[in-house]
């Protein structure tokens, strides 16, 4: 039996590898029906498009950037179990809100100034929510698994989230929102209650007092969580990937719609595919390395994303749309749409081989005790280049670049996670015992 398949077996992991699912099922399904029906219909401008989703991304990573310092404290100096359990209950409430958002939109009710605030608040307070829960679902593991169990434990949520990702898209794309907005506050009511099964996990090492100003202890937590040069790296690595994804996932919608004249089914599968990806990524990853901890792959797999992404741009250059808006069956017939599919296969698989690695390194390299602040950290930076991410996308709109062009944009900022993926495996090799 693999170390994978006795974990997902075991209580000390499988309550929280499903609440985890649940709450990345969640934040996809709400946040995708969203779009979706704003891109398609409420406006009918790719530059307006391009924003409403930049400012969707931006709104739901802000929190991230806010309260991870915060988050990582709490986690680390707190029971990170009853943490889990608080969350849960307040996403309940949070759904409750998108929901009514959601609802009001379907039925057209003061879209600009209620439902669309009311469904943007709502993703806002989901993102606090995920700032919260975020820290702990790595940090715990070290605490519940054995020492070779880590890096398939990280695979395995990592995989699942993506797989969540990809659920919640799916959904998304193929129901109306009124059944999305009672959707979302089903499931999180289960998570609610598969957050209770999750066992105790409380603080470890000496308990310090909490640092409530966001300002200082985010400073504070990012100056001290960089003394060792390979978390430092796997940290801005992983930042620069994430800046990259985001633009990806700012640009799927319009290009789907505006680009190849597809529908939001379609639109949906671009995202099901990438989460697909991404999930094989993480697992094949762990399978090569065989446990061990490496950025060995990291910057070829990185290079290998961009060189899928120049495919992909020539790819839906070389597109002929047809004059009305293809369903999915009429989008596969397209003779292009096998090779685009698999160059988008091929561009999500070898960005899970990149960063799986180095988030591992995140909770292998530091102590124990220090575990959860290291990942808010991580998240800290990661939110700031995401929404640079999303901003940077608004702006190629902004100057007249084609959405179709911005992924050769894309493509050429891959190499610079291969550089510092390059550089975190020398430091690697520098650290090794001789």
């Amino acid at each position: 039996m693999t170390t994978s398949t006795q974990l997902i077996r075991a209580r000390r992991f499988l309550p929280l590898f499903v609440t985890q699912l649940l709450g990345a099922f969640n934040d996809n399904l709400f946040k995708n029906a969203m779009v979706f029906f704003v891109v398609y219909s409420v406006y009918n401008s790719e530059t307006a498009e391009m924003w409403f989703s930049a400012v969707a991304s931006g709104v739901f990573v802000t929190p991230f950037f806010l309260l991870s310092a915060l988050a990582g404290q709490l986690a680390d100096m707190r029971d990170k179990a009853r943490i889990i359990r608080i969350v849960k209950a307040c996403e309940i409430g949070i759904m409750a809100v998108g929901g009514a958002g959601l609802l009001l939109a379907w039925q057209g009710v003061a879209i600009g100034s209620l439902s669309i605030p009311l469904m943007l608040l709502a993703l806002f307070a989901m993102g606090v929510h995920s700032t919260f829960f975020g820290p702990i679902k790595y940090a715990i593991l070290p605490q519940h698994l054995h020492e070779n169990e880590v890096l398939a434990g990280t695979g395995l949520v990592e995989a699942g989230t993506y797989m969540a990702v990809l659920a919640g898209t799916i959904v998304a794309g193929w129901i109306g929102v009124h059944w999305a907005a009672l959707g979302v506050i089903i499931v999180a009511l289960i998570g609610f209650v598969t957050a209770r099964f999750v066992p105790s996990a409380p603080a470890q090492g000496k308990v310090e007092p909490i640092d409530f100003n966001v300002f200082r202890s985010s400073y504070k937590l990012i100056s001290h969580t960089v003394h060792d040069r390979r978390v430092f790296l796997a940290i801005v690595a992983i930042s620069i990937f994430w800046a990259i994804c985001t633009i990806l996932f700012v640009q799927f919608t319009p290009l789907a719609k505006n680009v190849l004249s597809a529908s939001k089914e379609v639109a949906s599968l671009f995202l099901v595919i990438f989460s697909v990806g991404v999930a094989i990524g993480s697992v094949s990853i762990n399978a090569l390395l065989k446990g061990t901890v490496s950025a060995r792959y990291s910057p070829i797999s990185v290079i290998a994303m961009g060189a899928f992404l120049i495919a992909f741009e020539a790819i839906c250059s070389d597109w002929r749309a047809s004059s009305t808006m293809m369903d999915v069956p009429t989008f596969i017939a397209h003779p292009l749409a096998p090779m685009l599919l698999l160059t988008l296969l091929g561009i999500a698989v070898s960005g899970g081989m990149f960063v799986v690695p180095l988030y591992a390194f995140l909770t292998t390299f530091v102590e124990k005790s220090q575990t959860a602040r290291t990942i808010a950290a991580n998240n800290i930076v990661n939110s700031g280049a995401m929404v640079v991410g999303a901003l940077f996308a608004g702006l190629l709109s902004l100057i007249g670049l084609a959405v179709v062009k911005q992924l050769l944009v894309v493509a050429g900022c891959c190499l610079l996670p291969a550089w510092f993926g390059y550089v975190l495996l020398r430091a690697e090799r520098a650290a090794a015992p001789a």
